[in-house]
């Protein structure tokens, strides 16, 4: 996922913003949830989720709701994501 984050003004606040994100998806769909690029930039930022799942259409129905929770948060707004199974 690649995220804008607009009202950041430092990493500080950035960090601030995507450690909350990552907390509530990791409680919330218990998945594993990372900080993969964009690192040093201010108001960026890609995420990547990993689910695991014996069964394709519960990983897909995870996926999609994580995608959902993350285009309802109000400091960050989702740009693009892009969904794969392996």
């Amino acid at each position: 996922m690649t995220l804008n984050i607009p009202a950041a003004r430092s990493l500080k606040d950035k960090r601030r913003v995507i450690r909350s994100l990552v907390t509530r998806l990791r409680n919330q769909f218990n998945a594993s949830v990372a900080e993969v690029g964009d690192n040093d930039l201010w108001q960026s930022c890609r995420l990547g989720v990993a689910v695991v799942s014996n069964l394709h259409a519960h990983a897909d129905s995870q996926l999609t709701a994580i995608v959902k929770a993350v285009q309802q948060e109000k400091e960050a707004f989702l740009v693009d994501y892009e969904i794969e199974f392996t």
